[in-house]
């Protein structure tokens, strides 16, 4: 099966175009080599690919004959994404919240002055 159908089965990516697009842009590898979509993709190979700043590692454990539920997916592949991928994801999210609010433009003079007075404040208790 060529990676880009098997990907789109697994439910990775929602669209077949989506895998094609990631496979132009060099963000999947079949064994450790840079894939086009039309590589085939045989059990026991290994599938590394970038998706929304996350490196997944997966092993192909069968091919499905067609896209499959999301409860049988487990059934196809095997997860080997090391954990502290995700964790990682989560202390972007954090860190972004940190700051302003999406779609508030930019800061105004006050908010400047107020963050002025924190780093004011943090250079002096040092």
């Amino acid at each position: 099966m060529r990676v880009d159908k098997y990907l789109w089965c697994v439910r990775y990516y929602k669209t077949r175009n989506m895998v094609t697009e990631a496979c132009r842009k060099n963000h999947i590898t079949v064994n450790g080599q840079v894939a086009k979509p039309s590589k085939e993709v045989f059990p026991l190979d290994k599938i590394t690919f970038r998706k929304d700043q996350i490196i997944y590692q997966i092993t192909v454990l069968d091919i499905p004959e067609n896209r499959v539920g999301a409860k049988l997916v487990d059934i196809y592949r095997k997860d080997d994404t090391p954990p502290e991928t995700f964790a990682h994801l989560e202390l972007l999210k954090l860190s972004k919240e940190h700051y302003r609010k999406t779609g508030t433009g930019r800061p105004t003079k006050k908010d400047r002055r107020d963050l002025d007075d924190i780093e004011w404040e943090t250079s002096t208790d040092e």
